[in-house]
């Protein structure tokens, strides 16, 4: 028989995936191959170091029996710490901010740990921070084991004896650019401490989010303050220890913007469905590449994969709501589902039966000036508010008249998947269109519903 002992035989060992189609859209001509480490058996490059920072605690007596494996972590190394804790009998109580994915949260739940979650303005060196809090709960917990992963020499150790070897030989020694963002800095500085002992002139590239300290501390040594950004797992607001600039030859800077589009992109057009921090990481390689030739060969980690964010940058819901989302891929159903606090998002109508009185009524009921008149499943007419008191002044009769008796035509028809270009054009004649999803009208789109939308 064939097969692993435990699931942990499973980590590492993860293949290179040639870039075809975007850079052939691009016209790049060197290639550019991406280090799977989304294929780990917890779906991210962390899996590498929870295992080797657990080895050393138990060789060096500081994790027993019956301990618990205690970590401020954004999601992806408490997830490498709780697979071994599942297979080794240890429990774990992990630390994370609110901007960790529910995925992930989820996840480690399902894995048997137990969650903390922090502020995330929280500073650091406020108890309410998510490291200081862990360090907290551990001095508390008998029988503990804080890895501390942004200072534990056994975080770029891991890279160092595996990732690294595993890259230079995959690559058959060819590999001229190493590119990888910077969060504990252990991927990028173990990675490429071993490469550039092979080869010197191996160049090392950090990935690092706008708002990160990094670019700015290596090139001047100072430290500015960070400023928030979308993107998980990567970037700090503060120098750590497992992050040696000195194996980093440049570090880019890549906006939240571009993260998601190419880590959408990946997906799309490559089959590689990873998390935002890949799409960083592949967004400096791309500027790397553009003015190198066919003799280069740069490799990049995909550092985990996309089902850890389906409810943040993999949903054109939250994409559209942090106004990135591209302006293509916004549809008539998508501005309708999510509309802005205050504004309907069930269709509110009235038959052309009904009285004008009620009809009034129900808008003064759900706060709107227009209403679409619908009969069976049919849009036949429209109601604006001015119109209807113009003519009220007039005669104050008409409130008891039928909607039918005064309403104006109906606004414009556009199917659920009308592109956003083809609706504004519609609502500079129409202060309203309503929506067909297979012949019947299932909700309505006013200007005020797309003026925070991109133009």
């Amino acid at each position: 028989m064939k097969f692993y002992n435990d699931i942990l035989g499973l980590i590492g060992k993860t293949p290179l995936v040639r870039i075809n189609n975007i850079t052939k859209q691009l016209k790049i001509k060197a290639p550019i191959y991406a280090k799977m480490e989304s294929l780990n058996p917890g779906y991210s490059v962390k899996d590498r170091i929870g295992i080797s920072m657990i080895d050393w605690a138990e060789r060096e007596g500081v994790l027993k029996k019956g301990g618990t494996i205690i970590e401020a972590t954004s999601g992806n190394t408490g997830i490498g710490l709780a697979l071994v804790a599942a297979v080794r009998g240890y429990k774990c109580i992990f630390v994370l901010t609110e901007k960790a994915s529910t995925e992930k949260v989820r996840y480690l739940k399902g894995l048997g740990a137990d969650i903390v979650v922090c502020p995330a303005a929280a500073k650091p060196g406020t108890p309410d921070h998510y490291v200081a809090t862990a360090k907290r709960i551990a001095e508390e917990t008998p029988n503990s084991f804080y890895p501390d992963q942004y200072n534990h020499p056994e975080n770029p150790a891991a890279h160092y004896r595996t990732t690294g070897p595993e890259i230079w030989e995959d690559t058959e020694h060819k590999i001229t650019h190493f590119v990888a963002s910077i969060g504990t800095g252990g991927t990028i500085s173990g990675t490429g401490r071993f490469l550039k002992e092979m080869n010197p002139d191996i160049k090392v590239i950090g990935a690092d989010p706008y708002g990160s300290i990094f670019k700015t501390y290596k090139e001047s040594g100072f430290v500015p303050e960070a400023t928030p950004y979308l993107v998980e797992g990567i970037g700090q607001n503060l120098p750590v220890g497992n992050a040696d600039l000195n194996t980093i030859d440049e570090i880019i800077n890549i906006t939240d913007r571009e993260s998601f589009d190419l880590a959408r992109q990946l997906g799309r057009r490559e089959g590689i469905f990873c998390g935002g921090s890949a799409g960083t990481i592949f967004a400096a390689a791309l500027k790397v590449a553009k003015d190198l030739d066919e003799s280069a060969c740069i490799v990049f980690i995909v550092c985990d994969t996309g089902e850890h964010y389906l409810s943040k940058f993999h949903s054109d819901e939250w994409m559209k709501e942090k106004l990135l989302l591209e302006p293509q891929r916004i549809t008539a159903s998508l501005i309708a589902d999510t509309k802005s606090a205050g504004s309907p998002r069930q269709l509110i109508s009235v038959g052309p039966e009904e009285k004008v009185s009620a009809a009034l009524a129900l808008m003064s009921e759900n706060g709107v000036t227009q209403l679409p008149v619908i009969e069976g499943h049919t849009s036949v007419g429209s109601l604006r508010e001015s119109h209807i008191l113009t003519n009220l002044l007039k005669d104050r009769e008409l409130l008891d008249a039928k909607v039918s008796d005064i309403m104006d035509k109906s606004f414009p028809v556009v199917d659920v998947d009308e592109s956003f270009d083809s609706i504004k054009n519609k609502l500079t004649k129409s202060p309203a269109v309503v929506i067909e999803d297979f012949k019947r009208i299932t909700g309505i789109i006013t200007r005020s519903d797309v003026l925070d939308l991109p133009h």
